[in-house]
């Protein structure tokens, strides 16, 4: 299969669309950023783009699958008080094995999602998707800045890493 279809596979798979319909729903009113599409999109890309630079040998699909999944259940916090990195984790699991990814991708982006919140410490993975979490966040320019209860050294305030 091709590698580009397995991202597909996640995209249109039913679970994924029912979390992401779940955080959705817990975000509905939130004023601060969301755990949308959107958003994992733009860590993807980020984390693409810095695996390039840093030329970290880590295939597209597998970061894009790790950002596409890295907050998925982000509404298990919400509603249960489950930490979202590892609610995502676990969740991820079913939506990895159903879209043709092998045990070992299975447990390196898994391994990533619950490092992602995570300044160090982390696997190669784990950083891209910090650094592309952390750079997808315009605190540098959002509306909620000062209501934001996240510390000035966890706000992104610069647009490059």
């Amino acid at each position: 299969m091709d590698k580009v279809d397995r991202i597909n596979l996640i995209f249109h798979n039913e679970v994924y669309k029912k979390y992401l319909e779940k955080n959705r729903n817990c975000e509905k009113d939130r004023y601060f950023c969301l755990h949308d599409l959107q958003h994992f999109l733009d860590v993807a890309r980020i984390a693409y783009i810095i695996s390039l630079e840093r030329d970290i040998n880590i295939k597209k699909d597998i970061i894009y699958a790790a950002a596409l999944l890295h907050d998925i259940g982000r509404w298990q916090q919400y509603e249960h008080d489950i930490p979202h990195d590892e609610a995502s984790s676990q969740l991820a699991v079913e939506i990895l094995q159903t879209s043709d990814f092998t045990d070992g991708e299975i447990d390196l982006i898994t391994g990533a999602i619950r490092e992602h919140r995570e300044k160090d410490k982390n696997s190669e993975l784990g950083f891209l998707l910090y650094a592309g979490d952390k750079l997808s966040r315009k605190c540098y320019d959002c509306d909620a800045f000062k209501q934001c209860n996240w510390s000035e050294d966890k706000k992104n305030l610069d647009i490059i890493y």
